[in-house]
């Protein structure tokens, strides 16, 4: 009964200009996400460490610099970085107190989100076309194990940002919901973040060598 109390307050009372910080419970959300992504880190430097460690194990196939279409991949990283200054502009809406714009906001990220994983799949399709299958090699192995679990956390981006977009035209913007939408958008520039350093290690430092 008192959290509900203490809740209801929270609700009623005026957004400050940084919702998500506003609260306790909304300042350890962003703390224990921050200590999660940690551990993120953690687990893709031990894909990209077993990537380096087997890109050259070729098995007689294609190799990266044979393989990559770069004009592809280019436009794939236009659209997330893309859309990760989407997502800023969102955040600015929400501390600016404007829900319609957030939610808009978040809705382009959706969308640039969905044309990213659209691309990835036209580009693995074409790879397994090519006879670069996931079992082919080790190279085609950790590539596709490395690409594929980025997409599947941009997936899960995708999704979850749909949720809370729903979420806020019920709920609308408190001091409740206001962190769910930051550490959403903090997931979705680290995902940003990861897709930079494939670009450069998977496919720039394939077709150079």
């Amino acid at each position: 009964m008192a959290n509900a109390h203490v809740q209801a307050l929270e609700l009623e009372a005026p957004i400050p200009a940084e919702p998500e910080k506003a609260t306790l419970d909304g300042k350890n959300k962003v703390l224990g996400f921050w200590l999660f992504l940690g551990g993120e880190v953690v687990l893709f430097g031990t894909l990209f460490a077993t990537f380096l460690a087997l890109r050259n194990q070729t098995n007689d196939h294609a190799t990266g610099a044979e393989l990559f279409n770069l004009t592809t991949v280019g436009w794939s990283t236009i659209i997330l970085l893309t859309s990760s200054l989407t997502s800023v502009f969102a955040i600015l809406a929400m501390h600016r107190h404007e829900l319609k714009k957030m939610l808009s906001w978040f809705t382009v990220t959706i969308a640039l989100g969905l044309a990213f994983l659209g691309l990835e799949i036209y580009e693995f399709t074409e790879y397994v076309n090519e006879g670069h299958k996931f079992n082919t090699s080790a190279f085609s192995t950790s590539f596709y194990t490395l690409v594929g679990f980025h997409g599947a956390h941009v997936t899960f981006g995708v999704l979850w940002i749909g949720l809370l977009t729903l979420q806020g035209l019920k709920k609308g913007l408190t001091v409740v919901t206001a962190p769910k939408y930051y550490v959403a958008s903090l997931y979705w520039h680290f995902i940003d973040v990861v897709w930079v350093f494939i670009f450069t290690v998977v496919y720039l430092m394939g077709k150079a060598v």
